[in-house]
């Protein structure tokens, strides 16, 4: 019965770490890429870096590998 309880606070515990606003934070990156570019193409490699950059405050290293590992070229 331990057991069963521990696994439950477990589960529960981890439903709790999962993000709720992320639809939030991708609604205000597409915006900030729009405005850079009006005809926005992430895989464009140019923009996806200068968008991940500019919208996103990484670095060109993460940018460019997120954006090779999303298809860009």
């Amino acid at each position: 019965m331990r057991a069963f309880f521990a696994i439950l606070l477990t589960a529960a515990a981890l439903a709790a770490c999962t993000p709720e606003n992320s639809s939030d934070v991708s609604e205000a990156v597409g915006n900030c890429a729009r405005k850079l570019y009006s005809p926005y193409n992430p895989k464009d490699m140019k923009q996806c870096v200068a968008v991940c950059i500019g919208c996103e405050r990484g670095v060109m290293t993460t940018c460019s590998t997120a954006c090779t590992l999303q298809g860009a070229q």
